[in-house]
């Protein structure tokens, strides 16, 4: 059962995915996901691919030993994947992301990351961190870009 740092994360890290779903939702027009302007190179569906990939990866293959084996490529260059399967994709990955994070316990957190970040050892705490700050930071980035649609 995970105690009260461990589930602070997951509350957050819950509440991105429920909100970017409800932003991938909320595009009407499921072109416009795929849209790029200017200087903006990622779509909104591509930041939602990017996301998915990164949380399955990091929190469901590295710490919850699910066997998921990443495509990161796939997630810059794939394009036009309907926005049902899409919302499916992240409803499972909450799903991940939540019964990985139930298992671990606090102590947990001081352990080093199973594997390097940027080739350094980080503590497990500190690369949950930082996967909540990616999550939010594109989530932000996907909220503008359907705000601009």
């Amino acid at each position: 059962m995970a105690t009260n740092l461990v589930n602070g994360i997951a509350n957050l890290l819950n509440r991105d995915i429920e909100k970017l779903k409800e932003e991938i939702n909320a595009y009407t027009d499921e072109t416009k996901l795929w849209q790029v302007s200017g200087s903006i190179a990622n779509s909104a569906g591509t930041l939602c691919l990017h996301l998915t990939g990164s949380l399955n990866h990091f929190i469901g293959a590295v710490l919850g030993k699910t066997g998921f084996v990443r495509d990161r490529e796939s997630e810059f260059s794939l394009r036009n994947i309907p926005k049902a399967k899409m919302l499916a994709d992240l409803e499972q990955t909450r799903k991940t992301v939540a019964d990985t994070l139930a298992g671990l316990q606090d102590e947990d957190l001081h352990k080093t990351f199973p594997v390097k970040f940027q080739g350094e050892d980080v503590q497990t705490f500190w690369f949950l961190s930082h996967i909540l700050t990616h999550v939010s930071y594109h989530l932000g980035q996907v909220n503008y870009h359907r705000r601009m649609n």
